[in-house]
């Protein structure tokens, strides 16, 4: 699966559909997001 996200300096913007995944828990989708606004490398 891939998860396409916009970073700029000081904000994140990516898609609802990890977040509304009834499969994860609260701990997985915040740890997802988290990981999501790191940069690349």
């Amino acid at each position: 699966m891939v998860f396409k996200i916009e970073k700029t300096k000081n904000y994140t913007i990516m898609s609802n559909y990890h977040l509304r995944d009834i499969n994860l828990s609260l701990k997985a989708k915040g740890l997802l997001s988290f990981m999501l606004s790191l940069p690349e490398d």
